[in-house]
């Protein structure tokens, strides 16, 4: 195996000191042009590469902000880092990009190796509703913003989206078109962003003069497309079927119309669906999915710029004050719940 080449091999290459060296790699204006040109030229035959990481760790501050979230398959969060990344590049940081897969052992693993790793900062939308893993981080002193969540109990910042008025939206939406047994495809119950959006449900049916009995819940135990086939299954297996169905996310709310597909129940004659996030997928499923729209680049971007003025706060001495950030969903009405009633 080639060893790599070190500092040292170029300063013995160029015929200087190991300090020069270092200035032009950090201070290239302090050196007299004729030996920055003879250190650039050993760099370049040596093939040296500065070691980071090492410039980091005696920096104490690094470039690195971590980004940990529930499920990379999802492409809302696909859409959740590509705004974190917007936000982490415009101020020279990269984003290491972690997936919890919906499992607190995992979430605590990849705190604990943004820790190892002394990050800038963690983005983190938890899976632990214990807040167990947030509170044993908390301890390193490496600033986070929570994303997809409220800060409920906490006093670090947050950036989500009033999932509430977003149940709200999408039972309001399927009441006004006549449904009045509506099924609740909901995900895991742990998770806040499921409660809130049951919530939002109970409140437009209220609203209606309708009782909580107008609801029918199915939780899963995931937020994907196979657990949306499975409430499907189970949704085709009831005496009295509902006629309409909101689900927790447009996967779980796809799954459910690959069940109705192959049962032979037509969308939305038989059945309406929300979903909801809006991912893209949504417009281009075979019935096109009437779903809630989270802001999800601008819900990545807000997080990380606020990630960025608590370090720089920290690292300036100015005082930071945490802020919670709740964004306002929006739905977006196509085929799958059109069917007149």
């Amino acid at each position: 195996m080639a060893q790599s080449v070190g500092i040292k091999d170029v300063a013995r290459a160029a015929g200087v000191s190991v300090g020069t060296v270092s200035n032009v790699i950090n201070r290239p204006d302090s050196v007299a042009t004729e030996t920055r040109a003879r250190v650039l030229s050993a760099i370049d035959r040596l093939g040296y590469v500065r070691s980071e990481s090492a410039r980091q760790l005696r920096a104490g501050r690094s470039r690195i902000m971590g980004l940990l979230v529930l499920d990379m398959g999802n492409p809302f969060f696909v859409d959740v880092t590509r705004g974190a990344e917007r936000a982490a590049r415009e101020d020279g940081l990269g984003v290491m990009v972690c997936n919890s897969a919906q499992s607190a052992s995992e979430e605590a693993e990849y705190l604990s190796l943004f820790a190892e790793q002394r990050v800038r900062g963690v983005l983190l939308t938890p899976t632990d509703a214990s807040g167990r893993n947030i509170e044993s981080f908390r301890r390193h002193g490496i600033p986070f913003v929570l994303v997809d969540r409220v800060a409920e109990g906490t006093t670090e910042c947050s950036v989500s989206v009033d999932d509430v008025a977003g149940g709200a939206l999408a039972v309001r939406h399927l009441v006004d078109a006549g449904h009045r047994s509506i099924a609740y495809v909901s995900g895991p119950p742990g998770l806040n962003q499921v409660r809130d959006r049951r919530t939002g449900a109970m409140n437009a049916l209220a609203e209606a003069g309708l009782g909580p009995e107008h609801l029918r819940e199915l939780p899963t135990e995931r937020l994907d497309v196979a657990a949306g086939r499975d409430a499907g299954a189970r949704l085709l297996g009831l005496a009295d079927r509902p006629t309409a169905v909101f689900c927790a996310n447009d996967l779980l709310a796809l799954g459910v119309l690959q069940a109705m597909y192959a049962a032979g129940v037509t969308v939305p004659d038989d059945l309406a669906i929300v979903g909801y996030d809006d991912i893209e997928f949504a417009a281009a499923a075979a019935v096109p999915l009437t779903s809630v729209r989270q802001p999800a680049v601008t819900m990545g971007a807000l997080a990380a710029e606020l990630l960025l003025e608590e370090s720089e706060a920290e690292t300036t001495g100015r005082r930071h004050e945490h802020r919670r950030v709740v964004l306002q969903p929006e739905l977006v009405v196509r085929r799958s719940s059109l069917a007149a009633r």
